[in-house]
């Protein structure tokens, strides 16, 4: 998928390709400030809290650096049969926000149609599944303490501006589900400033950070952050872990009551069951399985009710893999595999793209009938219908498929 964002992303820092991530501290600017606007923008994310039922921990305001209880600023909407809906109330909150506040939607990409499909295009380039924050500080108002995130980050200032510190490692390489705790900050201060609207940063993982407005007087500040979870070796060995219930000897009872000879035999057996399943089973057999087998995103399923689609694009987390044969054509993704005939190689990699696709324009420049695998892939949760509301998402951002 080529997306304006990424392809923003890696001019700004100096990258080429996902390489990077989590290899050190980056910052550079973004020159297309239209590219931010289409993104996100404050009046839109008010426009997202107000439209949708939001409460904790998804929605937050922060004053003076500690969270507010909910009940200042969401209320429950009373139907008229006694159904209580928590909704923010927009007039506390725009009290809040006079007042000086840090504002937070975490997951912005389950409300937002553009940002849903930036975070495809990350995921589709980084392979590793990404979600997206924002944060919108008004007036004076200050962040959070100093901390460091389980995750590697890239984070865009969309307006206003914030003040930045950030810190090196106090631990290397922590994990969220980590040993020992790491609770001291590092005293190496990697970058100390001001982001301005179109800057973007890396931040890896582990590295201390904090963010305020407390020097900047009236004004705001909104800025996305995009977390990206990497795989690490647990992971690795949790998957390998999962795959050994698949041999008889793994799912014996360990013989703890019997004499040290037979459990030292067993434990031979073990080891070199073990050692053999590690050796097959490396890391990129991991990554292979997790991106082919993982359900499609969050999608309006395809039924038919409503007459045939005239738009699709490719709705699954990661990129699908299309492997050509002498006659056929397999498609892996989703945790499916599904073969074509071999002249179809041409429409499928058109439908699978990532970009919309109109389906009377595929046909007539494939020579295919792409009605007939649009349905295939839409039954098959591959593809979506391009909705309207799902196109507007495009828009700007991701061209048409071409042939």
């Amino acid at each position: 998928m080529d997306h304006h964002f990424v392809n923003a992303l890696e001019r700004a820092l100096g990258w080429d390709g996902p390489g990077e991530l989590g290899a050190g501290f980056a910052r550079g600017t973004i020159e297309d400030l239209e590219l931010l606007d289409r993104l996100l923008n404050p009046r839109k994310l008010l426009d997202l809290v107000m439209r949708r039922s939001v409460t904790t921990p998804q929605f937050r305001i922060f004053q003076e650096g500690s969270e507010l209880h909910p009940g200042r600023y969401i209320q429950p909407s009373v139907t008229r049969r006694g159904q209580a809906i928590p909704m923010a109330d927009m007039r506390r909150v725009g009290g809040l926000m006079r007042e000086g506040c840090t504002m937070v939607l975490d997951e912005v990409d389950f409300f937002d149609p553009a940002m849903e499909v930036t975070c495809r295009a990350l995921q589709w380039w980084a392979r590793e599944l990404v979600q997206v924050n924002a944060y919108l500080t008004t007036q004076d108002a200050g962040g959070f303490r100093l901390h460091w995130d389980d995750h590697d980050t890239v984070i865009v200032q969309l307006a206003g501006c914030k003040s930045w510190e950030v810190r090196g490692t106090s631990r290397r390489v922590p994990i969220y589900r980590d040993s020992a705790p790491n609770a001291e900050p590092s005293e190496d201060i990697v970058w100390q400033g001001v982001m301005e609207r179109g800057e973007v940063m890396h931040i890896p993982r582990g590295f201390w950070h904090q963010a305020t407005r407390d020097d900047q007087g009236n004004g705001y500040s909104l800025h996305a952050t995009f977390g990206i979870v990497k795989r690490v070796g647990v992971n690795w060995l949790a998957w390998l872990a999962d795959q050994a219930r698949t041999q008889e000897l793994f799912r014996y009872d360990l013989a703890r009551w019997h004499s040290p000879g037979q459990w030292e035999g067993q434990q031979r057996l073990l080891t070199e069951a073990a050692t053999e399943l590690a050796t097959r089973l490396t890391p990129q057999n991991f990554f292979d399985a997790r991106e082919r087998e993982r359900p499609a995103a969050r999608h309006v399923p395809a039924t038919g009710l409503f007459g045939k689609s005239t738009a699709v694009v490719c709705v699954t987390d990661f990129e699908p893999v299309i492997e050509q044969h002498h006659d056929t054509v397999d498609v892996l993704a989703a945790g499916k595999r599904l073969t074509f005939s071999g002249n179809a190689y041409p429409a499928l990699v058109l439908l699978l793209s990532g970009h919309p696709v109109e389906i009377a324009d595929a046909a007539e420049k494939t020579g295919v009938d792409v009605d007939q695998l649009a349905e295939i892939l839409l039954k098959e949760e591959l593809c979506t219908e391009l909705t309207p509301a799902l196109s507007s998402a495009y828009t700007g951002l991701v061209t048409t498929a071409t042939f």
